[in-house]
């Protein structure tokens, strides 16, 4: 797969792909948009519950997601198992070339995030005591989730017209079925088709506001039982 490096509006990089016509971040800012979507409206949503999460990202991708993630097991003392799927791995090649020493890591946190790049695939890897990063080398079709498992997924998988096979109804179902009680998924997506396949698995769907460039987002809670 061909890639092409661009930057986006702040200043942070993000991957081209020439074939799909598609960026693997937003192009009004990769940083933000992760950061608004996963860590603000995810994992800061789940942490003010629990501090023993386990985290599921669809599309390990640059690895934004994971070492913006990673800072808050290290402040809060909280226990991440971050379990990452990704049929396309990154070169280091391109890794390096994303530059992301630059703009959004300092220097010992970007040799944490060379860690995770670096780290075995198809294995549990202790990055530091909080935070165990598992990258599994496969697409989320063939993916056997175990059962209410996961406190947070990222949903960030390429947009629904580029990806149509991860945006099905089969789909959201296995992930609802993965995500224990009072967990959430989160995406930047806020198609009505979308969110019409989150409420079929039984999500109850919030929409939120959207990161730069986008009016909403979108986050699925799978209901606690009900009290009889």
């Amino acid at each position: 797969m061909h890639l092409e490096i661009r930057q986006t509006k702040d200043g942070s990089n993000t991957l081209f792909v020439p074939e799909l016509n598609e960026h693997y971040h937003s192009v009004h800012g990769a940083l933000q948009e992760s950061q608004h979507v996963f860590i603000k409206y995810g994992l800061e949503h789940v942490l003010e519950q629990k501090k023993d999460l386990k985290v599921l990202e669809i599309g390990f991708g640059t690895g934004l997601n994971a070492i913006l993630t990673f800072p808050f097991a290290l402040a809060k003392k909280a226990f991440v198992q971050y379990d990452t799927l990704e049929k396309y791995p990154l070169s280091e090649e391109v890794v390096q070339q994303l530059h992301y020493e630059n703009i959004i890591l300092n220097p010992e946190l970007y040799d944490y995030f060379l860690k995770l790049h670096a780290a075995p695939w198809n294995e549990p890897a202790d990055i530091i005591p909080y935070f165990t990063l598992q990258k599994m080398h496969e697409s989320l079709e063939e993916f056997v989730a175990p059962n209410s498992y996961y406190d947070v997924v990222y949903f960030d998988a390429f947009a629904p017209e580029k990806q149509p096979e991860l945006w099905t109804d089969a789909i959201f179902e296995k992930l609802f079925k993965s995500i224990r009680p009072g967990g959430i998924l989160v995406t930047y997506c806020a198609k009505g088709s979308f969110k019409r396949s989150l409420k079929a698995a039984g999500f109850e769907v919030e929409a939120l506001p959207g990161p730069p460039g986008k009016r909403e987002m979108t986050r699925g809670l799978k209901p606690l039982p009900a009290i009889s």
